[in-house]
């Protein structure tokens, strides 16, 4: 059982290759295909000055990681895994709530419910951790030709007045794709 101690975001610089390998392997292990990058992608992101990789640390465990976006007024997170040695330990909501005191506006995708049970847990586990669906017709550009886009959800933490402006940005920055977001 955790207790109310911090958790320390540490940011994995490209010159930190043995972290990025191992975040990496995990990364293929449990992402499918269709919902991450390949492994030149991956890598480019360290080169990226919008994007932040940070591992969590607790109590000198290596307990997760998040591929996060500084966009023009939020932070996007790509991807958040708590590893697998600390799943189901209330690690994730720690370190969620501890990353929302950080940044106080953060976005999210997640799998529409009909995905399954563990759709339905990741969405009930983000609402309880303060965050609310905020597009139900948001779609996950592809990351290459070979790869399929994603019907998913949109979630945040504060109040969005637009939404379209943000799944703009997101596609733009996050995807380099130019779509015209239509409702």
């Amino acid at each position: 059982m955790i207790n109310s101690r911090e958790v320390n975001f540490c940011k994995i610089i490209s010159t930190d290759i043995g972290i990025i390998n191992e975040i990496y392997a995990v990364y293929t292990r449990s992402f499918p295909e269709d919902e991450r990058r390949d492994e030149k992608q991956f890598y480019a992101l360290f080169q990226n000055p919008k994007v932040q990789v940070f591992l969590v640390v607790f109590e000198h465990n290596a307990i997760a990681y998040l591929i996060t976006w500084q966009l023009e007024e939020f932070v996007f997170i790509e991807h958040f895994e708590v590893f697998e040695t600390y799943r189901n330990m209330k690690y994730g909501a720690l370190i969620l709530n501890q990353f929302s005191e950080k940044f106080s506006k953060i976005i999210l995708e997640s799998e529409p419910e009909i995905m399954g049970e563990l759709a339905i847990r990741r969405l009930g586990f983000y609402g309880r951790n303060g965050f609310s669906i905020v597009e139900r017709n948001y779609e996950q550009p592809p990351y290459s030709k070979e790869k399929n886009a994603l019907k998913l959800y949109l979630l945040s933490n504060f109040k969005i007045d637009a939404i379209a402006p943000i799944v703009l940005e997101i596609y733009k920055v996050v995807y380099q794709k130019n779509f015209n977001y239509l409702y």
